[in-house]
C-alpha cells in the first residue's frame, strides 16, 4: 500500500511540469518564449495563457500540502487502504482541475480543487488519528 501511495506522490510531483506545457505553448503564441524574463511574460498573458499560468503555480501549491500529508502517514507507518484511495482521489481531482482551468470551467475547477484539498487533509487527518 505504501508503494501505491508513494506513486501518487510521484505523479503529484510531475503535475506542475505537465501544467507547464500549456503555459509554454501560450507564451510561444504571445511572441515567442522569453527565456530571459519568463515570469514577466507570464504576468502579461491573458485568457488561456493566464489560466495556464495560474494552473501551473497552483500545482506547486497543492503539491506542498499533499506531500506533507503523504510523508506524515508514511513516516508514521499509518498507510492503509483509505489513505491510498484518498491519494488516488487527490491525483484524479488534480488532473481534472488542470483540465477545468485550461478549458475555463470555473465552477467545476473549484469543485475539483475542493475534492483534492479534502483528500489531502483527509490523509493528514489519518496520520493524526494514528497518533491518538
Amino acid at each position: 500500500m505504501t508503494t501505491s501511495l508513494l506513486l501518487t506522490l510521484f505523479i503529484a510531483m510531475l503535475l506542475p511540469f505537465l501544467a507547464k506545457a500549456p503555459l509554454a505553448f501560450a507564451m510561444q503564441k504571445s511572441g515567442g518564449y522569453d527565456n530571459h524574463n519568463p515570469r514577466v511574460q507570464q504576468s502579461a498573458l491573458q485568457g488561456f495563457g493566464q489560466r495556464a499560468n495560474a494552473a501551473h503555480y497552483n500545482s506547486f501549491e497543492a503539491l506542498l500540502i499533499y506531500a506533507c500529508a503523504v510523508l506524515s502517514v508514511v513516516g508514521l507507518n499509518a498507510v492503509d487502504q483509505t489513505t491510498v484511495i484518498l491519494g488516488w482521489v487527490f491525483i484524479m481531482s488534480r488532473i481534472a482541475y488542470l483540465a477545468c482551468y485550461w478549458l475555463d470551467y470555473a465552477t467545476s475547477r473549484s469543485l475539483m480543487w475542493l475534492i483534492g484539498i479534502v483528500a489531502a487533509f483527509g490523509i493528514a487527518g489519518r496520520a493524526l488519528l494514528h497518533l491518538a
